[in-house]
């Protein structure tokens, strides 16, 4: 088996939590925003108990396609989604938060996202950021902002994490750490624990 086949498409930065020991087995996943299912192949090949939505028709049924327990995976928007409160060990959200239209929007997809985290859980987010690309990104109102790469995105800064992490009650786990991808475009990875 290739690592391609055993890991899928999996975010090297969620690789690296896995690495670390902050993802073992028997804990509980939910992958809010799975859009085609990339982050949790490893995890439904090892036996991990995964969740996950999308409000994307065609994503849901792909990934309910290959899931041991299809009606695990909903198709339902974020900020509303049906399922309970503190019941997931680790929750994932990658390139998902970005897609906000709004800070309403954000603050409802963050806000849906903690409260399915038990306490002591692991929230792993990556999403857009305006870090180290301040210069290079036009204002599009409420912390949307139009990228060199030509995508309007709704872009969180340190300042904008810090405060969420607060206010959530979320401990970092590591520092945040930003990628910037040749001026175009940056992705920050943001890891908390909920108290």
């Amino acid at each position: 088996m290739t690592l391609q086949q055993q890991f899928g498409n999996i975010d090297i930065y969620l690789f690296d939590q896995l690495l670390r020991g902050n993802i073992r087995p028997g804990m509980k996943i939910f992958d809010a925003g799975c859009g085609g299912g990339r982050n949790i192949v490893y995890f439904l090949r090892e036996g991990y108990e995964v969740y996950a939505c999308d409000q994307d028709p065609q994503a849901v049924e792909f990934v309910r396609s290959y899931s041991p327990t299809p009606d695990h995976i909903r198709c339902e928007p974020l900020e509303e989604m049906s399922f309970p409160s503190e019941f997931a060990d680790v929750v994932i959200s990658c390139a998902v938060l970005h897609f906000a239209e709004d800070d309403t929007q954000f603050a409802g997809m963050l806000s849906a996202s903690w409260r399915v985290l038990r306490p002591g859980g692991l929230f792993f987010c990556r999403l857009a950021s305006s870090i180290g690309i301040e210069k290079q990104i036009i204002p599009a109102g409420e912390n949307r902002y139009l990228l060199p790469d030509g995508s309007t995105r709704y872009l969180a800064d340190e300042k904008l994490l810090q405060n969420w992490a607060r206010r959530l009650g979320g401990n970092p786990v590591d520092p945040l750490k930003t990628t910037i991808v040749q001026g175009q475009r940056a992705m920050t990875t943001w890891v908390l624990q909920k108290s």
